[in-house]
């Protein structure tokens, strides 16, 4: 939305809108590379606590420090948590408002689920939130059977795998964190449908913008999680359990515990499935999604 204002362009470079972004060379990285996870930089500080997460100021001042992992564009790699900083901070020096604002006047607002579409969830908000479980595969997956040299393990600590615990803390249930939405199934569904069309006499984007945002833009082996992956500006290419060859017109994104959410240029179908308990896998959210198209 806010490329399609002119506020920038895919190809600005990033340190453009943050110059400390720049530091030990990644002053070539583009906002192109940055939504489509080929940047470089998916790594945050081994010694970053929960309560790091929330400092959206330190957690920028880390990014912004940090070391290369390729050479931008050149390989593709989840940033699982540094991308929501990134384009979170993009956000920000664009608007000069934080990201949560801007979610809120621009999409949530609009929209009408102002109350149920959130990055900092108000703690006088937070009662009316499912409380967060493990779901026991979870509880007896065995991360220490796996080589300590991945580099997934050298992308976050430990300590901030994404657990109900995590996420059930208050501090992160407030903090504005891009890769920790509080969400509702109907808000992200009708987020979806008006990219798609148009909701109640709002649309996000026209129909040239999203075809751009949505085509294909990096593809290849995930080279920090290992799996072959597919991903438009921002989105995933694809239906959960099916690939982007197969169903290349669906864009969207799996969440923490089996969570998805997606929109079908093809068939205009917007769907969401949230979950409180989290399993590691996308099982439910496929079932459930192919009886939506299918049916």
């Amino acid at each position: 939305m806010l490329a399609e204002r002119g506020l920038f362009e895919y190809d600005t470079p990033v340190v453009e809108l943050w110059p400390e972004f720049g530091a030990h060379g990644k002053q070539s990285v583009t906002v192109r590379q940055a939504l489509n996870h080929t940047a470089g930089v998916p790594g945050i500080p081994l010694e970053t606590t929960p309560e790091d997460l929330c400092d959206w100021d330190k957690m920028c001042a880390a990014i912004a420090d940090a070391e290369l992992w390729w050479e931008p564009g050149t390989k593709i790699g989840y940033h699982a948590y540094t991308w929501g900083y990134i384009v979170g901070e993009l956000v920000r020096r664009a608007t000069g408002k934080r990201i949560s604002q801007v979610l809120r006047e621009n999409v949530a607002g609009p929209l009408g689920v102002a109350d149920e579409l959130w990055f900092g969830m108000p703690k006088s908000e937070h009662h009316r939130l499912a409380v967060l479980e493990d779901a026991p595969s979870d509880t007896e997956f065995d991360m220490s059977a796996m080589p300590p040299d991945l580099p997934m393990f050298k992308a976050a600590p430990m300590n901030l795998y994404p657990t109900a615990e995590l996420g059930n803390r208050t501090d992160i249930l407030e903090a504005d964190i891009p890769a920790g939405g509080k969400t509702s199934a109907r808000a992200i569904a009708r987020m979806y449908a008006a990219l798609l069309d148009e909701v109640d006499g709002v649309r996000l984007l026209p129909p040239q913008r999203l075809r751009e945002a949505t085509a294909v833009s990096a593809s290849g082996v995930d080279a920090v999680f290992g799996m072959p992956t597919t991903w438009a500006l921002g989105y995933a290419v694809g239906l959960p359990g099916s690939s982007a060859e197969e169903t290349p017109t669906a864009f969207g994104v799996g969440g923490v515990g089996g969570s998805f959410a997606f929109g079908d240029s093809a068939t205009g179908i917007a769907f969401a499935f949230t979950k409180n308990r989290l399993a590691n896998d996308f099982n439910a959210a496929t079932e459930l999604s192919q009886l939506v198209t299918e049916g």
